[in-house]
């Protein structure tokens, strides 16, 4: 839930608009400063009924990062002798840049002590550099950071868990201290505020009493123009049609592009944490409309966006709602009953258990099986992990009971806080420092547009899976009344997992390539969890392929081939030995079902507003 970055991209600069050297006089400037009180007012009076009603920052509680922090503080304590060597070292370094930046103000050329990362944008500004205050600034936070960081993961006898909760929060911490977060230490931001006499400011504020306004009294930072798009006409907008619905779906079936049609449709799953659309956003990068050019009778499922009265469905429903009912139409739209299955992410996930109850029961009708950057052994679960202890589920829990749900803006806080820096600070910085407003961007409009979770289901997925690893484990759990084992799984598989996940990291979901009965394809992209996977033929990130998947998934990369270009032709040449032959095209509608409504359907359509 997770690869857009907003910062690099060009925005709608406001702040000029606002200047009272341009467009507002003083009865103008008056207006809005009073507006602007009154709402300011307002929103205040409606957070402070808030408080004690809502005790989780996106899927955490306080208490727990406050717990493993007193933890660390108290093992850290326990050592006094390192902490002081620690500090010694981090004043070495501040009197070494003293030093230097003294030195520079003189004239001379000097090393800095640090520098900042080539891909961190906080600090592309050229002040940063070129500014002899501004970098001694820069210099002195990352020299800071870095001694934190370095501090928290020397610490001995914290168990696991604690230790990843201690750094997680230790770098949202370091983050928002940034000093590129700060009006006055942002020499951008200073630049506009001179140049637009304040003016960038007080747009900045009036964004962000809007997001506050928005999000009903918790900031729901502006990403992109929600105006600016328009499902199935400017995103979404591949032609087809919903063919069947029930109360966790409706499956679209798109119309042919090609005279002739592989005769097995291929069917795709997407998670429920997102809307099905990442896979259709615009032409050129639409791995729906791809798929249909290379001659794919596609079928996609539209999660619907639950509420209170799905708060009892169950991972189990998913299955039979999901996958299962979606064969059975499928089968009935196209007179084939044979498929082939792609599962992105937890739909992968679902996928995977689909199978297993499948081969349980001697339902062979899915003849090949694609996961895109999917986990099924949850034993290194990435950084998501950090929110899965018995203190934060209880909490979550009790949470979700509630409502029935868990609220879209916690699972979209939660996901965003794990690229925190690219998913808030940067918009903070643009939309309320300089007042810009940003501009339309399908992707981050895709991350924007949340879903909830059922309840029973979601504290399923999270115990089961994330917490208990119990889906890895033969028989580990239920479904339909069959033991779930993976191991029974015969069907071909073709895996493809990113290099730079943070949501599924690639050696994690490695790991089926030892779970499978069936032979498996394993393929690495480059870049991240979005980025790796929507990465159409012409696009900059390669891949590597490896016919051979040794038990370690290190060696595996070691010896494998590096590909310039997209993975999706290999998996192209990969999925058409699964065929079964060629007929002619089918239109929506050809066989025994009629469509209900055009693609992309009404239930992609509902927005969570919580």
């Amino acid at each position: 839930m997770d690869e857009p970055s907003g910062d690099g991209r060009k925005r709608r600069d406001t702040a000029s608009a606002g200047s009272p050297e341009t467009s507002a006089d003083s009865a103008e400037w008056s207006r809005r400063l009073a507006d602007i009180a009154e709402r300011s007012r307002r929103l205040v009076a409606e957070f402070m009924a808030r408080q004690g009603n809502d005790d989780l920052a996106g899927m955490t509680i306080p208490m727990a990062f406050g717990a493993a922090f007193f933890e660390m503080t108290a093992r850290m304590m326990a050592d006094p002798s390192r902490l002081i060597e620690a500090q010694r070292a981090l004043w070495d370094e501040t009197l070494t840049l003293w030093q230097r930046t003294g030195r520079r103000l003189l004239g001379d050329a000097v090393e800095p002590v640090i520098d900042s990362a080539p891909e961190d944008r906080r600090f592309r500004d050229p002040a940063w550099r070129d500014n002899a205050v501004f970098d001694f600034i820069k210099q002195s936070y990352l020299l800071t950071a870095r001694a934190i960081r370095n501090a928290v993961e020397s610490v001995d006898g914290l168990d696991e868990h604690t230790a990843r909760k201690a750094d997680f929060y230790a770098r949202q911490f370091i983050d928002a201290l940034a000093p590129s977060n700060f009006a006055m230490t942002n020499p951008e931001v200073l630049r506009a505020t001179i140049d637009s006499r304040g003016a960038n400011l007080l747009q900045g504020l009036k964004n962000l009493l809007d997001d506050l306004d928005r999000g009903k009294g918790r900031l729901a930072i502006s990403m992109t123009d929600p105006a600016a798009f328009r499902l199935g006409e400017n995103i979404a907008a591949s032609p087809g049609k919903v063919m069947h619905q029930n109360d966790l779906m409706q499956l679209i079936q798109y119309a042919p592009a090609t005279a002739a049609v592989k005769r097995r449709p291929l069917l795709i799953i997407p998670p429920w944490i997102n809307k099905f659309y990442i896979l259709d956003l615009r032409p050129e990068n639409s791995f729906i409309r791809w798929a249909v050019g290379q001659g794919h009778t596609v079928f996609v499922i539209s999660w619907v966006n639950p509420d209170e009265r799905l708060a009892a469905k169950s991972f189990e429903d998913y299955m039979r709602d999901g996958p299962l009912a979606a064969l059975d139409a499928m089968a009935a739209a196209t007179g084939e009953r044979e498929a082939n299955v792609v599962g992105y992410c937890l739909g992968g996930t679902l996928l995977a258990a689909t199978l297993a109850y499948m081969a349980a029961r001697r339902d062979h009708r899915v003849k090949s099986a694609s996961y895109f950057v999917t986990l099924v052994d949850f034993a290194e679960a990435g950084e998501l992990s950090v929110f899965i202890d018995e203190q934060q589920l209880t909490a979550l829990q009790e949470r979700m009971n509630k409502k029935g749900y868990l609220d879209a803006a916690d699972m979209h806080t939660t996901f965003n806080l794990l690229r925190a820096n690219d998913l808030i600070w940067s918009f903070v910085v643009n939309n309320y420092l300089l007042g810009r407003s940003p501009l339309p961007f399908d992707l981050l409009y895709w991350n924007a547009d949340s879903t909830r979770m059922p309840a029973a289901m979601h504290s399923f997925y999270l115990r089961n899976m994330y917490q208990r690893n119990l889906l890895a484990a033969p028989g580990g759990i239920t479904l339909g009344g069959v033991k779930i084992d993976l191991r029974k799984i015969k069907t071909p598989s073709f895996i493809i997992s990113t290099r730079e996940d943070h949501i599924a990291p690639w050696r994690s979901t490695y790991a089926a390539t030892r779970l499978y009965g069936g032979k498996v394809k394993f393929v690495l992209s480059s870049s991240g969890h979005i980025a790796g996977i929507v990465n159409p033929p012409g696009g900059k990130y390669g891949h590597w392929q490896n016919d051979a998947n040794p038990p370690d998934p290190d060696k595996w990369l070691t010896d494998a081939a590096a590909h310039e270009g997209s993975w999706w032709p290999v998996w192209e040449r990969w999925i058409g030995q699964y065929a079964g032959g060629t007929v002619k095209a089918r239109q929506p509608g050809d066989g025994e079902l009629s469509p209900l409504e055009d693609a992309p359907g009404s239930y992609v359509k509902v927005r969570a507003v919580d």
